[in-house]
C-alpha cells in the first residue's frame, strides 16, 4: 500500500497548489501564495480513503483547466503569473507536484505486495474467463457417500484401505460420522491400535466396514477394554481372533463385558475356563442380545426335555445352538427324536446334528430305511453314527454307509 500512499500525498499537494493560485488571483497578493497553500486547503477538499483515485485525478484536471490557468492580462498587459513570484524551492516542489504519475507505468517487483486485490466486479476478457477453472460444488445433502469421495481426503484413504462405503452408509449415522473425522488426527491412531491388537492389514477395511463407529471411540477406553480381557487370561492371539470375528466387541465397556462373562458362567453353570473357551469360539455371544439366548435355553430345557448337564454339554460343543432359530431347533429335534428314534443322550453326544440341514438328514434317513440299514443304536450291529449320517459327502455316504451307488441314491431322490 506504500505506492498508493505516495500517490495520495502528491494529489494533496496538487490540490493545495491549485487553491493557492486561485486565492492569489482573488486577493492579488503574490507574496502570500505559499502561506495560503499551506493553510487554506480544508480537510473537506482532500481525497478520502473511500474515493476512487483515478476519478479524483480526472476531476482535478478539469478544475485546473478552469481555475488554475493564468488569468488574462490587465489592460496594459503587464499582469504576471503568480507562479513567477514564488521562491525557487517552492517552484521546484510545484514542478514535482505538477508531474502527474503515470497510472499505466509498471510497478516494481518490491511493491507487488502492496497492490490491493482485484475487485470481484472487475471486468475481464473472454480469454481470461475461459481460463478460470471452477471447483465442483460440494453437495449440501446426499444419500450416498460416493458424492463426497472426491472432496474428502478421509473418505479417499478409507476407500484405498478397503472400506466399502456403500455398506457403511447403510448403518445409522455412520456416513455422517466419517464426514466429520480427520484421517491423520482421528483415524490413524485407531488403525495403529487395531494392528497392535492383532487385526491383519488386509482385514482393516472389512473390519471398519462392519464397525465404523470404533473410529469415534476414545483410545484410552479401547485400551482399557483390551487390558480387561488380558486380565481374564485371554491371550493376545485369542483377543485378536475375538476382535476380528466380533468387530463390535471393543465398543462394550469393561463393566458390560464383565457382566456378559458372568451371565454365561452362571446361567450355564460353566467353569471359568469353559466360559472363556465358549466366548473365544463364538465371541458374538458377548455382543449380541441376551433375550434370544435365554429363550433358546428355555426351549432346550422345557420343550425339548434336556437336562441342565446335557444343555451344558451341548452348548459347550455347539455354541451356535444358543443363537439358532427356535423353529429350526424344534423341527430338527422332532424329526431326530420322534421319527428316527434318537434318545436325548445320543443327541447330547452328537449335538452337531442341530447344525446340519434337515432336508439332507431326511433324504439319507429315508434312503437307509429303504435299504433296511437305518440302525442308530450303538449296541446293535451295523450301527450308523449320527456324525456319519450328516457329515460325509454323498459319494462316501453311499459307498461306505449305505453300501450303494450314487446313481441309486439319485434315482431314489427322484421318487420322493
Amino acid at each position: 500500500m506504500a505506492s498508493w500512499a505516495r500517490l495520495a500525498f502528491r494529489w494533496r499537494c496538487l490540490l493545495r497548489t491549485g487553491r493557492a493560485a486561485e486565492g492569489h488571483r482573488r486577493l492579488s497578493g503574490c507574496s502570500s501564495t505559499a502561506q495560503g497553500c499551506r493553510g487554506f486547503a480544508p480537510l473537506a477538499l482532500l481525497p478520502s480513503r473511500n474515493d476512487v483515485l483515478p476519478w479524483r485525478l480526472q476531476a482535478y484536471r478539469h478544475a485546473c483547466g478552469e481555475s488554475c490557468s493564468p488569468p488574462g492580462s490587465a489592460k496594459d498587459g503587464s499582469f504576471s503569473s503568480p507562479e513567477s513570484n514564488l521562491p525557487s524551492p517552492v517552484k521546484q516542489e510545484q514542478a514535482k507536484a505538477e508531474t502527474l504519475p503515470d497510472l499505466n507505468a509498471k510497478i516494481p517487483y518490491e511493491d507487488w505486495d502492496d497492490i490491493p486485490p482485484s475487485c470481484a466486479l472487475e471486468e475481464i476478457s473472454e480469454e481470461e474467463a475461459v481460463q478460470i477453472i471452477a471447483e465442483p460444488l460440494l453437495p449440501l445433502q446426499s444419500s450416498t457417500l460416493r458424492d463426497y469421495v472426491d472432496h474428502s481426503e478421509t473418505l479417499a484413504k478409507l476407500v484405498h484401505l478397503g472400506v466399502d462405503l456403500s455398506q457403511v452408509e447403510k448403518r445409522q449415522k455412520a456416513g455422517q460420522l466419517l464426514l466429520t473425522l480427520d484421517f491423520e488426527k482421528d483415524i490413524r491412531k485407531i488403525l495403529l491400535f487395531l494392528k497392535d491388537v492383532g487385526v491383519e492389514d488386509n482385514q482393516l477395511g472389512p473390519f471398519l466396514t462392519k464397525n465404523p463407529y470404533i473410529l469415534a471411540e476414545d483410545l484410552e477406553a479401547l485400551e482399557s477394554r483390551v487390558a480387561y480381557l488380558k486380565s481374564k487370561k485371554f491371550g493376545k492371539a485369542e483377543i485378536a481372533q475375538m476382535v476380528s470375528r466380533a468387530p463390535y466387541l471393543l465398543l462394550f465397556s469393561v463393566e458390560r463385558l464383565d457382566n456378559r462373562l458372568g451371565f454365561f458362567k452362571n446361567e450355564l453353570g460353566l467353569s471359568v475356563k469353559k466360559t472363556k473357551d465358549l466366548v473365544i469360539r463364538l465371541p458374538r455371544l458377548l455382543t449380541g442380545k441376551l433375550e434370544p439366548v435365554k429363550e433358546n435355553l428355555q426351549v432346550c430345557q422345557i420343550e425339548l426335555g434336556f437336562q441342565r448337564n446335557e444343555i451344558q454339554e451341548i452348548v459347550f460343543k455347539i455354541p451356535k445352538i444358543l443363537t439358532a432359530s427356535k423353529k429350526r431347533l424344534r423341527q430338527t429335534f422332532d424329526y431326530l427324536h420322534n421319527i428316527m428314534g434318537i434318545p436325548h443322550h445320543m443327541l447330547t453326544r452328537f449335538p452337531q446334528v442341530f447344525n446340519s440341514k434337515l432336508l439332507r438328514m431326511k433324504e439319507r434317513h429315508m434312503f437307509l430305511t429303504f435299504l433296511g440299514r437305518a440302525q442308530y443304536d450303538p449296541a446293535q450291529p451295523s450301527y450308523i453314527s449320527l456324525d456319519q449320517l450328516v457329515s460325509l459327502p454323498d459319494e462316501v455316504f453311499c459307498t461306505e454307509i449305505a453300501k450303494a451307488s450314487i446313481q441309486d441314491f439319485e434315482k431314489f431322490l427322484k421318487t420322493l
